[in-house]
């Protein structure tokens, strides 16, 4: 007979795993050793990082691929490191689950002067209020139940974290087995508005001679591929995506004709969008890079933004419109279009790195930017998972032509240097069956390199790709200071000294010839050590440097 009272601990890791968490990330200390005693006995794989914000990374990268992802620390000192990456995760709408392993419930009335607390037992939790979507304490077994699931519910209701702080003394006490998790359903449409938001829609895209769709991150976040999928093919609308957006669908799909990023697009694409008669902007982001410096030139009578709970049509705003519906709504309506009335390029116009375009190295030629991301661009196989670093790595690994089945993921919009490599473990682990390959800076690698050991511990398989151009080439772009100079390391060495993998370094289009040769053939983690000249980076980046240098007033 199955016992009808299970631990807290238990009720939460069964909650986790329904839900799709497979692995914890976390860093140990006192007050969550008695959580993560339970984690060991559990279905949930606990994975050690190097630090806690790496651990955030983590779970945000594991998130990005799996749907959902969760990491653990102890009260205070820990959870306050991780707090950058889950701000981060708050900021792109990422649902990451934040466990505290807390003081026991005690202690939070009488408030002794313990390790790693602030005196107030409370501001932890009034910090991560802020950056989540919902916080609770688990102050006893009898609510426990029914707080973890409200959060958890509000986790995959609003994509964003959660944190629940996990009393050391409330770890073991018993309560009720849980039935099935109740997944939660998305908030019906205001039908009204849904109706009206159609109708005026319609009556743009009917008449339109040359629309548009900009697909965004929203479509990504909220799993409406399907229903985007749906809308083109019934209609034939082209459609661009910005940095936020890559890969919602595949970039090989016949009406996918490139990455729209304001005056930093290939002329194509700028001059196609801008010409539009009528912009269907499907869960964009209108953020600075984005829409390259906010220099989009969208024409606000003739665009139609529908985002996650609401579409805008000029100057009307209709309220309580989900996305999903409203999507569903326009395929339903419209007629489709054929191809050679609506001006449709391939994309192999709107990326400046096509892997359909043949690459021929130049054996001693010093290796550069552009000449690396065009070999790349070959090199990237289908279904692959693209991870890429703020700075020349994402601004160049955007204008890529992914392969068929590209994940392709970049913190576009938070922006934290070192983000990558926590999120390289966390999509590494999300997806043993695929490769991922990491393209980040040495500067960013130096702010968070320590979890190479966890890849390799965990017998990870990425590729990494260090471009070491000596220094923070995205703050030089925008004001070149000594500030901006770091030590050099022998990055390509780190696998030895972390024990494993194979370590390469690269300064010539042949030496990467035969990197790249020998990183296919190995069973194991790859870490190339690219080198190129300190300020050769991708004109995008260059004029993301001018906007930024001009908005905060630099010389």
């Amino acid at each position: 007979m199955i016992n009808s009272e299970i631990t807290v601990a238990e009720h939460l890791l069964t909650r986790l795993k329904e839900i799709g968490v497979d692995h914890l990330f976390g860093v140990p200390g006192d007050f969550v050793l008695g959580f993560f005693n339970q984690v060991l006995k559990s279905d949930v794989k606990y994975v050690g990082t190097c630090n806690e914000l790496n651990a955030a990374y983590a779970a945000d990268g594991y998130a990005r691929i799996r749907g959902i992802g969760a990491f653990s620390s102890t009260y205070g000192v820990g959870e306050l490191s991780a707090i950058n990456g889950v701000a981060g995760a708050f900021a792109e709408r990422v649902p990451v689950i934040v466990i505290t392993g807390s003081p026991a419930t005690a202690n939070f009335r009488t408030r002794p002067l313990l390790h790693h607390t602030l005196g107030d037992y409370q501001i932890p939790l009034r910090i991560y209020e802020k950056i989540t979507a919902a916080s609770t304490q688990l102050m006893s077994a009898d609510t426990a139940p029914v707080e973890i699931d409200r959060v958890l519910s509000a986790c995959l209701s609003h994509q964003q974290p959660v944190y629940i702080s996990l009393p050391a003394d409330v770890v073991m006490k018993k309560c009720h087995r849980p039935s099935t998790f109740l997944f939660p359903t998305p908030a019906p449409s205001d039908q009204d508005a849904l109706g009206e938001a159609i109708k005026e829609a319609i009556g743009m895209l009917d008449t339109a001679q040359k629309p548009i769709v900009i697909a965004g991150v929203e479509l990504i976040r909220f799993k409406l591929q399907q229903a985007f999928a749906g809308l083109l093919d019934k209609t034939g609308f082209p459609y661009v995506t910005m940095m936020l957006g890559k890969t919602v669908l595949s970039e090989h799909h016949p009406q996918f004709i490139g990455l729209f990023e304001g005056d930093r697009s290939r002329d194509y694409i700028r001059k196609r969008v801008e010409s539009a008669d009528c912009v269907l902007q499907l869960g964009a982001w209108m953020t600075d890079l984005n829409t390259g410096g906010f220099t989009t030139h969208l024409d606000a009578s003739k665009t139609i933004c529908a985002n996650i709970h609401s579409v805008k049509i000029k100057h009307h705003n209709y309220e309580n419109v989900s996305l999903h519906d409203f999507i569903l709504g326009l395929t339903e309506k419209l007629s489709r279009r054929e191809p050679e009335t609506l001006e449709i390029l391939c994309a192999t116009h709107g990326c400046v790195h096509r892997h359909t375009e043949p690459y021929r190295p130049n054996a001693p030629i010093p290796l550069t930017i552009k000449r690396f991301f065009d070999r790349v661009s070959h090199f990237i196989e289908q279904d692959s998972i693209v991870i890429a670093e703020t700075g020349v790595s994402l601004f160049s690994a955007a204008e890529m032509l992914m392969p068929d089945g590209v994940t392709f993921i970049g913190q576009t919009f938070y922006g934290s240097i070192g983000y990558t490599v926590g999120a390289t473990l966390g999509a590494s682990m999300a997806a043993q069956d695929r490769r991922t390959v990491l393209f980040v800076g040495d500067g960013s690698f130096q702010v968070t390199g320590q979890d190479l050991s966890t890849m390799i511990r965990n017998h990870l398989k990425p590729i990494i790709f260090l471009i070491n151009n000596d220094g923070y080439t995205i703050e030089r772009v925008i004001c070149d200071r000594l500030y901006n100079d770091i030590q050099p390391w022998h990055y390509h060495k780190l696998v030895d000294v972390f024990g494993g993998g194979l370590g390469l370094e690269v300064r010539t289009e042949g030496e990467l010839e035969d990197a790249l040769g020998k990183a296919v053939t190995t069973d194991g983690l790859v870490f190339i050590e690219i080198h190129t000249e300190r300020l050769d980076c991708p004109e995008s980046l260059r004029s993301a440097g001018r906007s930024m240098a001009k908005a905060n007033q630099l010389d």
